[in-house]
């Protein structure tokens, strides 16, 4: 087993995102999309041509999925979800179920395995105290579902292999949670502790492997953390930035290993010091290969 891992550091894009987040792998077009919140704007990277190209959005975009139209994503923008055409730049909102909680913001999301849109609120301005951000799904009928509550941060959102686990993580709260999923109704049940961090570890964005075991992307720590099924820590990846965000698997093969970063909360001493906060990092993994995501369709 001595070969399964994480191998080289192949390449950094250097971006210096102010807070880099929700990668997604593009299969049909071998690119990589990821957001800079604090900057709203979505990024793609061509890796055959190495080519970046950048995408202004009209509001800070805190997740994002595709869909089956290359030119239309479904967007967790700040203030609610929406499709977004990426030339037209026509925002059609599907749900703005938090407008009246002026301190929280949307935060991460994903599409599950069924082409459902989910994306999870943050508490921004108030004290982390309070929980009173949630997770939502937009569903085959375009409806806004509430699923969970009484969270303070939503990330690390994920689905086994098979769909019926439903991974969450409350970073606040320094937890990631496990839920029975219903791949049908998309109904959450049976919330269980998966693994918890330590204080000064945060655990952001999440992802899971073509053998079950969970990616996740720990702020403060520096690292990424290969999780078993069991929640037992299977490997540990250091990087060279303090908060690494979220994570992806891409390439042809999808073996390899995709990490955005920040440098928001840096103080100015630890930004001269780690030169590639902001960056995004691409692994060679070995022996460990990815799932191809789904696309939000109705």
């Amino acid at each position: 087993m001595s070969n399964i891992g994480v191998g080289e550091l192949l390449m950094t894009i250097p971006v210096g995102n102010i807070l880099g987040e929700g990668v997604l792998w593009d299969e049909h077009n071998q690119s990589i999309w990821w957001t800079d919140i604090e900057t709203a704007q979505l990024f793609r990277y061509d890796i055959n041509s190495e080519q970046l190209n950048t995408f202004p959005m009209p509001y800070r975009v805190g997740s994002f999925g595709l869909t089956q139209y290359v030119d239309q994503l479904i967007v967790a923008f700040d203030r609610g979800i929406a499709l977004y055409h990426l030339k037209t730049k026509k925002v059609q909102w599907l749900a703005t179920p938090e407008s009246h909680l002026t301190d929280n913001r949307f935060n991460d999301g994903r599409v599950d395995r069924q082409g459902r849109f989910w994306a999870g609120t943050m508490v921004e301005n108030a004290s982390y105290l309070n929980s009173n951000a949630a997770l939502y799904c937009i569903n085959h009928k375009s409806q806004c579902v509430k699923a969970c509550e009484n969270i303070s941060i939503s990330n690390g959102l994920c689905w086994s292999p098979d769909g019926l686990t439903m991974y969450h993580a409350d970073s606040q709260k320094h937890e990631i949670f496990q839920y029975d999923f219903d791949p049908n109704t998309a109904a959450v049940s049976n919330k269980r502790s998966f693994v918890t961090t330590e204080q000064m570890i945060s655990p952001d964005g999440s992802e899971i492997d073509a053998a079950g075991y969970l990616w996740n992307a720990q702020w403060g720590g520096g690292q990424v953390v290969r999780y078993c099924p069991n929640g037992n820590v299977d490997l540990t990846l250091k990087l060279p930035v303090t908060n690494p965000t979220s994570i992806a698997f891409g390439g042809p093969n999808l073996d390899k290993l995709i990490i955005t970063s920040a440098k928001n909360s840096l103080s100015t001493e630890q930004r001269a010091i780690e030169q590639l906060a902001g960056d995004v990092f691409i692994y060679q993994l070995n022996g460990i290969k990815g799932l191809t995501i789904n696309r939000y369709g109705l």
